[in-house]
């Protein structure tokens, strides 16, 4: 394994500002991002990666196979938070559980930039699809943790009130599902990725070509600036992440390698290639810290950021990088043959 590469990786600006707002808390600076300017980076980040995914899906070929890695990466990510939430409400709070288990079926397309990187050094092909896979698997674990937040979470009642009740009591199905698909985080990514194909059907892509400098241009830069501020979100609440115990430790890397194992597996019975079921694997087990601290922060706001941003950047994030795409590449180059 390339230490160095992998270094380089975890030495990136996004990563280090991250690493800035936490240090920022630690030694007790007055650093911080004024209102509402983290609302704002938080539309943009969803806004560029919603664009960019349809970008790549309008020039996708849509052959059988992939038809069903697309299929499976998405249900996936619609299943993975559906089991990790009902996993975690015996642990945390509902707000958390259903931010924690968007964040786990949800992906970092850090790790995924870095597993690509790492396939093209070791030669291993794979489709240019995965990064519409990346794309579709953003959306549905936000919707499933905002549709399980909305139906198990029991408001707190004004002094003197009634007890609270869940909105599983005070809505309709229809009317939790509306919640869900038009929370405007939600709405603003799964928009953006249609715009993201059809403003790119004539020749020549002219969408994208008008937007290129604010998708590409601005993004790492944007990104610095939402994950310092996450950091200093974070840093300020590092002692819940401290307090929650070995269970949210050992979640953050056990679950990930089974994320990863079951992918696996079901690629290999379903025929997919090798480079494919790598991503596929590395996607899985991934957690994100763009696309769903940014939805979270809008559409679940009792949601503890210490907990599933520390998670998923402190211990998911680096694990992966060190250990989990050498293993998922080991584990498929070996039941591949």
């Amino acid at each position: 394994m390339d230490f160095q590469f992998l270094i380089g990786n975890l030495l990136s600006p996004p990563i280090l500002f991250f690493c800035l707002g936490l240090l920022a808390v630690l030694v007790k600076s007055d650093l911080s991002i004024p209102q509402p300017i983290p609302k704002l980076l938080s539309l943009y980040l969803l806004l560029s990666i919603g664009y960019k995914g349809g970008y790549e899906l309008r020039h996708g070929e849509l052959t059988s196979e992939v038809l069903i890695t697309l299929s499976l990466a998405m249900v996936m990510a619609a299943v993975v938070p559906l089991v990790a939430f009902f996993v975690l409400r015996r642990k945390v709070s509902v707000p958390d559980a259903a931010a924690i288990a968007a964040t786990y079926g949800s992906v970092s397309a850090v790790t995924f930039i870095t597993a690509v990187a790492y396939l093209q050094r070791e030669q291993i092909p794979f489709g240019g699809h995965m990064i519409a896979a990346m794309a579709l698997m953003e959306s549905p674990a936000i919707i499933v943790g905002v549709l399980l937040y909305r139906l198990y979470f029991v408001r707190p009642a004004p002094d003197g009130a009634a007890p609270g009740v869940s909105p599983s009591s005070e809505f309709h199905l229809g009317e939790l599902l509306r919640e869900a698909f038009l929370n405007g985080a939600v709405f603003l990514l799964m928009g953006s990725l249609v715009i993201g194909i059809l403003s790119n059907l004539p020749a020549g892509d002219p969408g994208y070509t008008s937007l290129k400098p604010l998708i590409e241009g601005l993004f790492r830069g944007i990104l610095a600036l939402f994950l310092l501020d996450m950091g200093l979100v974070a840093g300020k609440q590092l002692r819940a992440l401290r307090d929650a115990g070995a269970f949210l430790f050992a979640f953050a890397i056990f679950v990930p390698l089974t994320c990863a194992g079951i992918s696996i597996a079901l690629a290999w019975v379903l025929g997919i290639s090798a480079g494919d079921a790598i991503l596929l694997a590395v996607l899985s087990a991934s957690a994100s810290y763009i696309a769903v601290p940014a939805a979270v922060r809008l559409a679940i706001p009792e949601a503890n950021p210490s907990l599933y941003v520390s998670m998923a950047l402190a211990l998911t994030f680096p694990f992966n990088i060190v250990i989990g795409i050498p293993l998922y590449t080991w584990l498929v180059t070996q039941a591949w043959g």
